[in-house]
């Protein structure tokens, strides 16, 4: 999953960012409205871990806007304010969830585990198409009974070509996944298709092709 995380405080910044990682999260670290704000209108993301004290605006007022413009990323709102009203404004302008600090790291992960579930509309964490499972929160990948072990970007390729099933999954929102906001080379994304496809040889899937557009995970014969 690609994660999108707005906090100003560099210490719970990067604990944040290590512990959502380390579920099998790509995780984009802003520390203001401006860069937040910018990052969204041109990445797709999984789930928003939205700080509201932030040095150049009301996190609040992100969250506004992003569902003004019909956006209905999930949102999990973190604030050291303690008032009741604040709470159910945050709830009103559109928060899929509300965290107050200080908290444990613990149920951070277990509420943005919950969040991505019901976004999915799944029951558990994981992601299926044949005889292929994936487990976004540890990252394992079984064919069948086997697990195959993957390297990170071959991870989150195969993470969001799943998520895609059915469609195409745009050559852009791979890129970024794979790679954040840097330049990337022309045949980078080609480069982990390859590897993949290597690795679901004889498994009954494969990633189609569609040129100029992006890529699908199918099953054989379709």
């Amino acid at each position: 999953m690609r994660l999108l995380l707005v906090e100003d405080d560099a210490l719970i910044s990067r604990s944040l960012e290590q512990a959502l990682t380390r579920l099998g999260n790509s995780v984009d670290v802003f520390d203001s409205c401006r860069g937040a704000h910018a990052a969204l209108q041109g990445t797709a993301f999984d789930l928003v871990v939205l700080d509201l004290g932030l040095p150049d605006g009301d996190g609040l007022s992100l969250l506004e806007g992003l569902r003004r413009q019909g956006d209905m990323t999930p949102v999990l709102v973190l604030t050291a304010r303690d008032g009741l009203d604040d709470r159910v404004r945050g709830l009103d302008l559109g928060a899929d969830d509300y965290l107050a600090k200080p908290f444990q790291l613990a149920e951070l992960e277990a509420r943005v585990r919950a969040l991505l579930r019901r976004s999915q509309q799944r029951s558990d964490n994981c992601l299926s198409l044949g005889c292929l499972r994936f487990d976004p929160a540890t990252g394992s990948t079984w064919l069948d009974d086997d697990l195959l072990d993957l390297p990170h970007r071959e991870r989150l390729l195969l993470e969001s070509l799943l998520l895609h099933t059915g469609n195409i999954a745009p050559r852009e929102i791979l890129e970024n996944r794979l790679f954040g906001f840097g330049e990337v080379g022309t045949n980078a994304l080609e480069v982990y298709i390859s590897r993949l496809r290597k690795r679901l040889k004889q498994s009954g899937l494969h990633i189609r092709t569609f040129r100029g557009l992006g890529y699908r995970l199918e099953e054989d014969g379709e």
